[in-house]
């Protein structure tokens, strides 16, 4: 590919595009949200972009599929705000701010070409307190949106939690609910599952997990939380990715 008939203004690259190519403005508009034309060898993925007479170019590989909605897997770090206040989509923001291709994980394995298109429309699915740290996600898909919705009350979220104080006589079996469960809001807690991990750091396993509520079991058994980082949702897992770095969620994975 090379240049349209020479014009004498910058017009947007929709234009010029499907003026270059005889085709329509919304094909040309696929083709450059897809991440299929550069100019002057820089991809540009903005139908706005105005061009005069530069060299615009099509991919030999370019396609019109039309793009699917992506999620995004981040590994937040505590401090971070992640909607747990009033205003959900404020307090999102300064997650969202880690959203950036800079921020990519080199060990990311889904083979999805990383378009700023990714980065628009996201809801966040999975809301983390600020303090804590680890896994969030955030989805263009409302079918992983609805499920993450629906399914919150079953599905189990595995959260690490670092503590001090002097476990009370009893403490785990009751944090496992071997003998009485917790009350918390004026809700009966399902049952959690929670192991040591160390001599400072606990394990947990819960569903339904509301905001607040480790902090209070964990003080409930004379136990104080000193940092919590959320590993694994469902049955995806945070594995390798590090503080501050997202990841595409594979095709194979499903909470």
């Amino acid at each position: 590919m090379g240049r349209a008939d020479r014009m004498t203004e910058p017009v947007r690259l929709a234009k010029y595009l499907a003026h270059m190519l005889n085709c329509s403005r919304s094909q040309a508009e696929q083709y450059i949200e897809g991440g299929w034309v550069r100019v002057d060898g820089v991809v540009v993925e903005e139908p706005q972009h105005r061009v005069l007479d530069q060299k615009v170019e099509l991919d030999p590989d370019a396609s019109l599929l039309e793009l699917v909605p992506e999620t995004l897997l981040l590994n937040k770090p505590a401090g971070y705000a992640a909607g747990l206040h009033a205003d959900a989509n404020r307090n999102a923001s300064l997650a969202l701010q880690l959203l950036l291709a800079v921020n990519q994980s080199t060990d990311d394995r889904s083979g999805i070409r990383t378009l700023k298109k990714h980065f628009s429309a996201l809801t966040l699915a999975t809301p983390l307190a600020t303090p804590a740290s680890g896994l969030v996600v955030f989805t263009q898909d409302w079918r992983v949106a609805r499920k993450l919705s629906e399914d919150a009350s079953v599905m189990e979220h595995e959260v690490i939690v670092d503590v001090g104080g002097t476990l009370l006589p009893g403490g785990l079996a009751r944090l496992n609910r071997i003998d009485h469960g917790f009350t918390f809001n004026g809700v009966l807690l399902p049952p959690a599952k929670v192991s040591w991990q160390n001599e400072t750091r606990l394990r947990f396993a819960v569903k339904g997990e509301r905001p607040g509520q480790l902090a209070f079991m964990c003080e409930s058994v004379g136990l104080r939380v000193l940092a919590m980082k959320r590993i694994r949702v469902g049955r995806v897992p945070l594995s390798s990715l590090q503080a501050g770095q997202w990841r595409y969620l594979q095709p194979h994975e499903r909470f």
